[in-house]
């Protein structure tokens, strides 16, 4: 019933009605200061109804915005004073206009409707008091005046009608405004989400796939210290490199996550020698095979990917391979797509048959962890898809993603529905 608003608002109201109240006192009285003491007074007793209307006007203005509703019965309930003591229409009956602009604009949709309903009521009350009630002096409404009445009853309608009206237009506007600031603020944590989401996925690969190389390489070095106690400095040294990259990158991360700020640099396909670099000096026999070879610079999106991908594959093959058979990577940079290819050999105790990741399979039947899963959202971000799976001891993993035309080639002219083949350089 009571709407909250500022103290500010309240104030700025109840001196309104104060004001109105100043102005429709005397009108009410009408005291004329130079008549005699016992004519200014018998006329002030006169006019105690008056007075009394102008209050409940006066009221009904002060809170109008505070609770729509009851400012609308208060007007209501002036109006009926004003008839019961048979007065005539007054400067007090000014306030209606504004009470019913505040029903139709900050009422609840019972208030907003009560006023359009007031509004007609009020009109065709007024018009018949006017032609058949006390003011009438008993006439009954005549063909003469009958025409008349028609005007005065459409002009009433139509100045308490659009009182109502503009509330209404007034109520759309605030309604629209509040809705477009509703989307805005779903928009923008909807992409706070979204970035959230993307900064936990960097945080996975980066931390799951420097790890896997951290104790690739401490296992290495505490099974090769018995026979080559110099391998332990250079895995010391490749444990330490490992772990300053991953700090680096997770203080990125985490810079973004605190203010906010646009992306920092992200992994392209030259940083893919320094994976392959890492992977084998944890003792992977990592074979790459890159053909045909891109042409140009593909785009970020599509690099981020591709790097994204094989990363994951290799810490899978890390953490879950057989060390001493190779890991097959393959790249094929075809003019409409890439495909990308790992194989593993899979060590003997996790040689359990693993569910294929598809399109269509759950979650949480993926056997190693949130990985795969950010395999797929990595791949579905640029329109591609992932496909892993174990067949018998080797783990596979599939990727395919359409890389766009580059604009002005001949692959994205109008009407050319197959791309022309990039022709192969070397990288």
């Amino acid at each position: 019933m009571f709407r909250v608003l500022p103290v500010r608002s309240v104030v700025i109201d109840i001196v309104i009605a104060v004001g109105f109240l100043a102005i429709a006192l005397p009108v009410e009285v009408q005291i004329v200061p130079w008549a005699g003491l016992e004519h200014r007074v018998g006329t002030t007793l006169a006019a105690v109804p008056g007075i009394a209307v102008a209050f409940v006007f006066a009221g009904a203005l002060a809170f109008r915005r505070l609770a729509p509703g009851l400012a609308l019965g208060a007007a209501w309930a002036g109006a009926v004073l004003q008839m019961g003591f048979g007065r005539p229409p007054s400067f007090s009956d000014a306030a209606v206009f504004a009470v019913l602009y505040t029903a139709a604009a900050y009422g609840t949709r019972q208030v907003f409707w009560t006023g359009l309903g007031s509004a007609i009521a009020g009109a065709g009350i007024g018009t018949v008091y006017l032609f058949v009630g006390p003011l009438s002096g008993g006439a009954a409404v005549s063909w003469e005046t009958l025409p008349f009445a028609a005007i005065v009853l459409v002009a009433a309608v139509f100045a308490l009608g659009l009182s109502w009206t503009i509330g209404a237009l007034v109520r759309t506007s605030r309604r629209a405004r509040e809705t477009r600031q509703e989307r805005e603020v779903a928009r923008a944590e909807t992409a706070a989400e979204a970035e959230r989401v993307r900064i936990a996925r960097d945080m996975h690969d980066v931390v799951a796939h420097s790890l896997a190389v951290v104790i690739a390489q401490a296992d290495g070095a505490r099974y090769a210290a018995a026979v080559d106690p110099a391998a332990a400095p250079a895995a010391l040294a490749t444990i330490s490199a490992t772990a300053r990259d991953a700090l680096a990158d997770v203080r990125l991360l985490l810079t973004q996550l605190r203010h906010s700020q646009s992306e920092g640099p992200q992994p392209t396909l030259a940083d893919l020698e320094g994976l392959y670099g890492q992977v084998r000096e944890a003792g992977v026999d990592l074979r790459v095979d890159v053909d045909p070879m891109p042409i140009g610079d593909p785009p970020a999106g599509v690099q981020l990917a591709v790097f994204r991908i094989v990363q994951e594959a290799l810490t899978n093959a890390l953490r879950h391979g057989d060390h001493t058979s190779p890991v097959e990577v393959g790249l094929r940079w075809l003019p409409e797509r890439v495909e990308v290819e790992i194989e593993n050999v899979v060590a003997p105790a996790a040689s359990a048959p693993a569910p294929a990741l598809t399109d269509a399979a759950p979650a949480g039947d993926l056997p190693r962890g949130h990985g795969l899963i950010g395999m797929r959202e990595r791949a579905q971000l640029v329109g591609g898809k992932v496909d892993a799976g174990a067949d018998g001891s080797v783990f596979r993993v599939r990727a395919v993603i359409p890389v766009p035309p580059a604009p002005g080639s001949p692959s994205s002219a109008p009407g050319d529905p197959s791309p022309s083949p990039f022709s192969p350089e070397e990288s």
